[in-house]
């Protein structure tokens, strides 16, 4: 008894680091070309977050422009989900925390709590899904889960650089993008 307990020990020990490491790599050919781009995407969009000094947060270019923080939120709010709704295929309202109640460190964290949602389900999500078709929301085109991902970075992209115009506008000196 002893020893079959012993090697049902070893067995699992033995395949607890092969379930950890498939967690921690993508799953597909896509996923495995995608994440990489995904986290330098990330990384960029989180030192634009960080450039911008706190008390200038609130700065906004005009009176119809969102704040720089709430660029910055509606980044991390629009990534989880668009993931949700166009790659995961839930049916998911937009909502976004009041980005004037929170602190730069609040927002950073919220910022990178979306993009490691985002990270996770690359990681996970499988070939049969990314070939699934979804509706884009607002322009009805067709397209598939795995291309839907470059939708969730392309509208990441678009308000990253407004972010990054306005640390410009504050004559701060923006992180270098480098890719």
């Amino acid at each position: 008894m002893k020893k079959s307990i012993c090697s049902f020990l070893c067995l699992v020990l033995a395949i607890l680091p092969l379930h950890a490491q498939n967690e921690k790599s993508p799953k597909t050919p896509f996923t495995k070309m995608y994440f990489n781009v995904w986290k330098e995407a990330a990384r960029h969009c989180t030192e634009v977050a960080v450039a911008m000094p706190e008390n200038l947060y609130s700065f906004k270019p005009t009176p119809e422009s969102k704040t720089f923080a709430q660029q910055i939120v509606h980044i991390g709010a629009s990534v989880k989900l668009l993931t949700q709704r166009y790659v995961e295929g839930k049916n998911v309202q937009p909502s976004e925390p009041n980005a004037q109640s929170m602190s730069k460190k609040d927002i950073i964290n919220f910022l990178q709590e979306s993009f490691n949602y985002t990270s996770k389900v690359i990681k996970t999500i499988n070939q049969e899904q990314l070939d699934e078709l979804c509706e884009m929301y607002h322009s009805k085109n067709t397209v598939s889960r795995a291309f839907a991902l470059f939708y969730v970075q392309d509208h990441m992209a678009n308000h990253r650089a407004k972010a990054n115009l306005y640390i410009r506008m504050n004559n701060i000196k923006p992180p270098e993008y480098t890719w």
